[in-house]
């Protein structure tokens, strides 16, 4: 399952995930040895490679009628593509899709590779060994597409709220892969409430991007308790009719700052969120539509309003599905914990980048997402990291101007990074990493960020906190790791940020506990961030009533 829904009734689509593929490691004891193996998925999942770091080749047979472009969502985290023994494109970065046209085949059968890299080093800039795990294998699914001469490359629909009501500014690519001019009509339509069409003649091998202003006076806002979607359509034709179409949808809502404030439609908004991981023992990041729902749905449970993508950009099925239940998203780039040395790795600007425009150019049609993040807890503190930041966010602008920006800070009262974005966020862990009282530690960097930082005046968000908790480990003496403790410090520090005057919400950290890097083993017992409310199973600790409890009772205030 890609989608929700059809993105296609024109174009000829085959899924070529969610089916057996044959996988062979290329690298250690096993290397060249045949397995059958499920895509999506991640090799973590098969009894052999639980904790292999390596390369490993993803092959199958494809028919196709000619011309075709391969759509991955996800290949983790460096993917080199293969036809017939040809190279014909590679990608960096486990969490971003990527496309591969090919129009120099011929029809018929042919023998499809893919090469996924997940090991370590100066090439890859992003994944590192991190406080999660960076699985390895097709982690998200995979789609055959037979193109004409002359396709869609994506449609862009920004909602924009005027005077006289809402509008549509929406953007079509089409491209021309042929070696001959072609002339042909582009008709998009918006719901039946609005449409338009223009004559297109594109050169021989050219591209053309075709912008629509549209009026739709009449559209519903899409709320978080009525999250209306609209179907958004374009279709090319020429003498011959219709050859080609996509199918995306798109939701009218304003998402801006004013004062300390964060404004949805014009509405003062509360956050009341949680980071999750894309982990799950069972399924590794490969997580299917049931998991991700299961998960939206204890988050909902628990009272939540929002989800914080930590720390990369998601598969598409968790947006849409946000997006149909009236989910709130933060979702960020690629980059997490990284110091100073890591971000003057000479690949770092252009991958981080890269992520950038790769997540924007997926996503910016999801209603559910109302900010865009980078760079959690990275060199905000230096110069030289101040002008890595200033190039992100004046990068997310140039591509978005409806959502505000901001970066989740662990560098307390010498970050220099927070006149650039709109909303000026921290993360914040009192009563766990030190043992100041969450109540005192909330209001004394809140006031910093207002006396004495570029951020004074702009919307507050706590983007983590909370403690650990080891399902099952109970301890009347309130230790650190037992679930009594978690509990505890949780109430504290849900109760501190909510109660603070001028702060617009909170992310907790975390929805469920994770996997992590096994170089992560002396401070993660288990090799897990045990920070979950419930365990990476999805039993609920001690503290999911306690935040249940407090995050209702914060639901109208």
């Amino acid at each position: 399952m890609i989608r929700t829904f059809c993105t296609h009734e024109i174009r000829k689509v085959r899924e070529l995930s969610g089916s057996l593929w044959e996988f062979s490691p290329c690298t250690g004891d096993l290397a060249g040895r045949k397995y059958r193996t499920a895509v999506p998925g991640c090799w973590e999942s098969m009894p052999d490679f639980s904790s292999y770091r390596g390369v490993g080749v993803f092959s199958r047979e494809i028919e196709t009628e000619g011309a075709f472009r391969l759509v991955f969502k996800g290949v983790s985290h460096t993917a080199r593509v293969c036809l017939d023994g040809r190279e014909i494109g590679s990608h960096y970065n486990a969490y971003t899709p990527f496309a591969v046209a090919v129009t120099d085949v011929m029809a018929g059968r042919h023998l499809l590779e893919v090469y996924a890299d997940n090991t370590f080093g100066e090439a890859s800039a992003l994944h590192i060994p991190n406080d999660y795990m960076s699985y390895g294998g097709i982690s998200r699914g995979v789609l055959l597409e037979e193109l004409t001469d002359t396709y869609i490359e994506y449609i862009h629909a920004v909602p924009v709220m005027e005077k006289d009501g809402w509008k549509a500014l929406v953007s079509v690519k089409v491209k021309n892969w042929s070696a001959a001019g072609k002339a042909c009509r582009l008709y998009l339509d918006l719901a039946g409430i609005a449409s338009e069409a223009m004559e297109l003649t594109l050169e021989a091998g050219g591209e053309k991007t075709v912008d629509f202003q549209l009026s739709a006076a009449e559209a519903e806002a899409w709320e978080i308790k009525n999250p209306k979607l609209y179907t958004v359509r374009a279709t090319l034709s020429d003498e011959n009719g219709a050859f080609d179409d996509q199918i995306d949808r798109m939701g009218f809502r304003e998402i801006r700052t004013e004062g300390k404030d964060i404004l949805l439609n014009g509405k003062k908004l509360r956050i009341r969120g949680f980071c999750r991981h894309e982990d799950h023992p069972m399924f590794g990041c490969a997580l299917p539509y049931a998991a991700i729902q299961q998960d939206l749905e204890t988050a909902m449970d628990l009272g939540a309003n929002a989800i914080r993508t930590a720390h990369y950009p998601n598969d598409e099925l968790f947006l849409d599905l946000c997006d149909e239940q009236g989910i709130l998203v933060w979702e960020e780039n690629h980059a997490r914990g990284l110091t100073l040395e890591h971000m003057q790795n000479p690949n770092f600007e252009r991958q981080a980048e890269t992520c950038i425009e790769e997540m924007i150019t997926a996503h910016i049609n999801h209603p559910s997402v109302i900010i865009w993040g980078i760079l959690n807890e990275c060199a905000s503190d230096t110069e030289y990291g101040y002008e890595c930041y200033k190039k992100q966010y004046d990068l997310i602008k140039h591509m978005d101007f409806s959502r505000p920006r901001s970066s989740a800070s662990c560098k307390f009262k010498t970050d220099i990074c927070f006149g650039l974005p709109e909303i000026v966020s921290y993360n914040l862990y009192p009563e766990w990493y030190h043992e100041t009282p969450a109540s005192e530690y909330v209001k004394d960097i809140y006031d910093w960020v207002q006396r004495e930082s570029e951020g004074s005046g702009k919307p507050f968000l706590v983007t983590e906190i909370g403690a650990g908790a080891i399902y099952g480990f109970r301890s009347h003496t309130l230790c650190k790791w037992s679930e009594e403790y978690q509990a505890k410090a949780l109430e504290d520090q849900i109760t501190a940020v909510l109660e603070q005057e001028g702060c617009s919400g909170i992310f907790i950290w975390q929805l469920c506990d994770v996997r992590v890097s096994d170089e992560w083993f002396a401070s993660r017992p288990r090799t897990m961030n045990n920070k979950g409310i419930v365990d990476e199973y999805r039993r609920r600790k001690l503290a999911y009533d306690v935040v249940k409890r407090i995050y209702h009772a914060y639901e109208d205030k």
